[in-house]
């Protein structure tokens, strides 16, 4: 019950800060005033406040109050467990999926040491191609447990897996591991990509799991090297 409680706390104050009605280096309301608003101790309000600034969204000034952190804007945001859509229509992104390659594996021990899928389980494929303003500058080599996405098609990875999982199959994905390194491109990266003379492309490793601790997916994303921006939020 209190974990629903200051999670209740955390998306009140979230959305408000997305939506605008608290605007960037404004202070939200005292913990007094959330723990009346919403009958919780004040333990639980902070709660949510530590989690909103863990998040980078929310900062506390001694003796001052909680204010909503400026936002350093960005062409293209790599972090937590946002998609491509949401990064993409976030961003007033003009983009597009093309998807080359779908189809269903059994995982062998060369995918194993790949995935960390265990050997013998049936996973789908796939390779998706994501343009931006006309350019073909990611390539996402995806690996995803069958028994998890049952039901994917070609036409839903063109759109939004994340979305088909949490909105029409009730999936709760709780978060993913992200290893990134700079590599030159490889024959896959050649072959789809608009390099456009770029020798290196960005990779980011991505180990998705599940609320109860399943690994449901791993993705290989190669970004072309000057359409790649990381930002990320460090809390000492």
């Amino acid at each position: 019950m209190a974990k629903s409680r200051y999670l209740e706390i955390y998306n009140f104050i979230k959305e408000n800060i997305n939506n605008g009605t608290y605007p960037p280096e404004e202070k939200i309301p005292s913990e007094n005033q959330l723990k009346d608003i919403f009958s919780v101790s004040r333990n639980t309000v902070r709660k949510a406040i530590d989690l909103l600034a863990s998040d980078g969204l929310l900062s506390s000034v001694h003796g001052k109050g909680v204010f909503v952190m400026k936002k350093i804007p960005v062409n293209f945001l790599l972090g937590g467990t946002e998609s491509f859509k949401e990064a993409s229509l976030k961003n007033s992104l003009k983009y597009k999926t093309s998807i080359p390659i779908f189809e269903t594996l059994i995982v062998n021990e060369e995918l194993n040491k790949k995935t960390h899928f265990p050997i013998g389980e049936t996973i789908y494929h796939i390779i998706r191609i994501r343009e931006i303003s006309n350019e073909k500058v990611i390539l996402d080599d995806n690996y995803f447990l069958k028994e998890i996405v049952e039901g994917l098609t070609a036409s839903i990875a063109m759109d939004s897996i994340y979305e088909f999982l949490e909105n029409k199959k009730g999936i709760k994905i709780n978060g993913a591991q992200k290893i990134i390194s700079v590599e030159p491109p490889n024959e896959e990266d050649k072959k789809y990509l608009d390099l456009r003379g770029n020798n290196l492309v960005a990779i980011v490793k991505n180990f998705a799991y599940l609320d109860n601790g399943t690994l449901f997916e791993y993705t290989e994303s190669h970004h072309r090297s000057d359409k790649f921006v990381f930002s990320s939020y460090a809390k000492r």
